[in-house]
């Protein structure tokens, strides 16, 4: 089966910002920042995920779409 680089690169992508979510914790004791980014920068793998289940070209690029997500 052929790799997913879109999936690849989301998943590396949220465990770079866990590591940055955690020594913003851990050595600048941020919290309410760090929090958020955590939210955000995870959520790119769910909607990856979600638009693996796309019915067509069109419903791809719907799920996708930063214009249904709120922030």
């Amino acid at each position: 089966m052929k790799d997913n680089i879109f999936k690849t690169k989301s998943f590396a992508f949220a465990l770079r910002i866990i590591k940055l979510y955690q020594h913003l914790q851990g050595e600048k004791k941020e919290y309410v920042l760090s929090k958020q980014l955590l939210r955000c920068g995870t959520s790119i793998g769910a909607m990856v995920r979600e638009s693996e289940q796309a019915e067509s070209k069109a419903d791809f690029i719907h799920k996708l779409g930063s214009s249904n997500r709120s922030l």
